[in-house]
């Protein structure tokens, strides 16, 4: 029975343990109200409780039954007492038998009762006791088990199962409890004569102490499989959650993966096919983030050193770090394919644009003004064919070392033979390679074709430059040979000598003009070749055949001047040179008529202009140059004459003349 079912009952305090002990020590069972106004069955409840706290031992030393006779009718009391060895003493007798420190003030002791402090002690205790007993059977069935094995362990307890009560509060009850116990102590008599407290209480106190005891140890025991329930909760956490990534990473994500093997056919399927790798990535970057968590979870769990978690733990560990790693190695090489895929592209694009810049300037044809346009031409098509050089070796660089990644795709493809996708790809990247090959081959070929072409019309300006330069050469020596081949000679042996250099003259003449007709028959030759018509040819070779032969005019009267001028000096000379004492030596006077016409006919030929076929005339030299010229024939003829007249007069002949 406890208290707390029968609590309106003892309340009523129809009867009570005092603690206080006869002489016997025997426990003393006061029964204070009037038992007449008293519910029978409700003092039998109250007496049936008191009697069952005491222990056995106590209960052996007997009971004194303390009934208010004054206020009570005798039957009722025999009955109440009948079970009890009944003693009929009046009040100021009771000390016979019980000290007065064992009694209540209200049978003239000093013992001091507070029924109400009492009852609240007792119902703390039996709560504590209920709950702790409960708390005791609950623990004892988590601890125990949690010590049996997986399959027992299902079959016997939940590991989820938690104390109906909260530990920590039956601890505190029950400290609380004890301290109340501990502190209760009872004045001694005027004998000296030291009580202990009140028998249930001191009943109490071990109870109280062992089971604190017994909780302690459970709760320790119990705190310590919340633990390993807390560890091995939050490892199947992390167990799940690894396997949660791990299968996603396997499943989801690596069939993301085997999905794009392309590389695309141009930069926009390029780009293309890496903003669709980004958003993996961006799956994948979720996965990772959990990772990391979980990594740091896994570490803190090693580093709290549980030996027997070690093991799977490291194993959870490695597996997690070994697929992601695996994955992120994937994803990593899937990104450096695009990127190089598109470099590749980019590379190829520029190239197909250089091609066909190259290609629309080879197609438009081209009239240079000169020969300057056309090396500036050149410089800029070798430039652009340097330029595609560069290139196309670009692009060879970055498709092998798009082939060579290729090549290392089947070393992560899980199984799946890529062989087919493998192809796909070489055979696109060798064919943009090929193709551009071929497109700067065609490109190389009609550049030496238009280099050609343009090293013939340099050829050909060069032609009409020089055919122009030797109609310009030429007519400088015309113009010299009127301006500056005047003088006539002295004597004959200078005439001859002018002569001989006019010839020289002549013949630079007439190189030039062969040199200037052998360009323009080049330029006819090279316009033909060029299928085009030369800008200059067609008045440059009648120009260099009109001064060739206003040369030829000029020259051809030079040379009879020349000649008639060593006629003249040299038949002068014959006769001025004679001696006069040889007379005989002389001709007749036709040889000096014959000087004489000569030198008239070569005074007459320098007043006469060269006349050329155009109807045009031009004179040699000055009128001063031709006047001193003719003046010095004169003087020659003068001597002949006066030769001539002293040939005939010899008596006229004087040392003096």
């Amino acid at each position: 029975m406890e208290a707390s079912v029968i609590l309106p009952i003892l309340k009523k305090k129809l009867a009570f343990l005092s603690g206080g002990k006869d002489r016997r020590s025997g426990l003393i069972l006061t029964i204070p109200l009037c038992l007449e106004q008293t519910n029978m069955d409700e003092l039998s409840v109250t007496l049936d409780y008191l009697l069952s706290i005491p222990s056995e031992k106590c209960k052996a030393r007997g009971f004194t039954v303390i009934v208010d006779g004054r206020k009570s009718q005798w039957n009722v009391v025999k009955t109440v007492v009948l079970m009890l060895q009944v003693i009929l003493v009046s009040a100021n007798k009771l000390t016979r038998y019980i000290e007065p420190c064992q009694l209540t003030e209200d049978f003239g002791g000093s013992l001091t009762y507070d029924h109400m402090d009492w009852l609240n002690k007792r119902l703390v205790f039996e709560k504590f006791t209920k709950e702790s007993t409960s708390l005791l059977d609950e623990l004892a069935l988590i601890n125990n088990g949690s010590d049996k094995g997986n399959q027992e362990k299902e079959r016997s307890v939940d590991l989820n199962f938690l104390p109906s009560v909260d530990p920590e509060t039956v601890l505190q009850t029950g400290h609380e409890l004890l301290s109340e116990l501990q502190q209760r102590r009872f004045n001694g008599s005027d004998g000296g004569v030291s009580w202990s407290p009140m028998d249930d209480e001191l009943l109490a106190q071990p109870q109280v102490m062992k089971l604190l005891d017994s909780l302690r140890e459970q709760y320790t025991r119990y705190q310590e499989v919340c633990r390993q329930r807390s560890k091995r909760t939050q490892l199947e956490e992390i167990q799940q959650k690894v396997m949660q990534v791990v299968n996603w990473l396997e499943g989801p994500g690596s069939e993301q993966l085997r999905a794009q093997w392309g590389i695309g056919d141009s930069i926009r399927a390029s780009q293309a096919l890496q903003q669709k790798h980004e958003e993996i990535e961006s799956q994948h970057s979720e996965w990772f983030a959990v990772y990391v968590e979980l990594n740091q979870q896994i570490a803190a769990l090693l580093n709290a050193g549980d030996e027997e978690d070690l093991v799977e733990l490291k194993s959870l560990q490695q597996q997690l770090s070994d697929v992601c790693y695996r994955q992120a190695s994937q994803l990593e090489f899937r990104q450096n394919l695009l990127q190089a895929a598109l470099e590749f592209h980019g590379v190829a694009q520029d190239l197909s644009q250089q091609l066909d810049g190259l290609l629309g300037m080879l197609c438009v044809d081209v009239a240079p003004a000169d020969g300057a346009s056309i090396q500036q031409t050149l410089k800029l098509l070798e430039e652009k064919l340097k330029s595609v050089d560069v290139g196309l070796q670009g692009l060879r660089e970055k498709g092998q070392g798009l082939l060579d990644q290729i090549s290392n795709q089947a070393s992560w493809a899980y199984g799946k033979d890529v062989t087919i996708e493998n192809k796909e790809n070489v055979d696109h990247i060798q064919g943009v390679m090929e193709d551009m090959q071929l497109r700067k081959q065609r490109c190389e070929d009609m550049v030496d074709v238009r280099r050609l072409k343009m090293l013939q019309m340099v050829q050909l300006f060069k032609c009409e430059e020089d055919a122009a330069q030797a109609v310009e050469w030429l007519s400088e020596l015309l113009d010299a040979l009127l301006k500056t081949h005047i003088r006539l000679g002295d004597d004959a042996q200078e005439t001859k000598v002018l002569l001989e250099k006019h010839r020289k003259f002549v013949d630079v003449a007439q190189s030039t003009y062969d040199y200037g007709r052998q360009l323009l028959q080049a330029t006819v030759v090279l316009c033909q070749s060029l299928r085009c018509t030369s800008r200059s040819s067609g008045d440059t070779l009648p120009r260099l055949n009109r001064v060739w032969k206003q040369f030829t005019i000029a020259s051809e009267e030079r040379v009879h001047r020349l000649e008639m001028a060593i006629a003249f000096h040299s038949n002068a000379e014959k006769i001025l040179q004679d001696c006069p004492e040889e007379p005989e030596a002389i001709n007749d006077e036709e040889q000096f008529d014959e000087i004489e016409a000569v030198g008239k006919s070569l005074l007459d030929r320098l007043t006469v202009p060269v006349v050329y076929p155009d109807g045009t005339e031009q004179y040699f030299g000055s009128p001063s140059d031709m006047a001193s010229t003719a003046e010095h024939i004169r003087d020659r003829m003068k001597l002949v004459n006066l030769k001539r007249q002293q040939l005939r007069h010899p008596e006229m002949m004087t040392t003096e003349s």
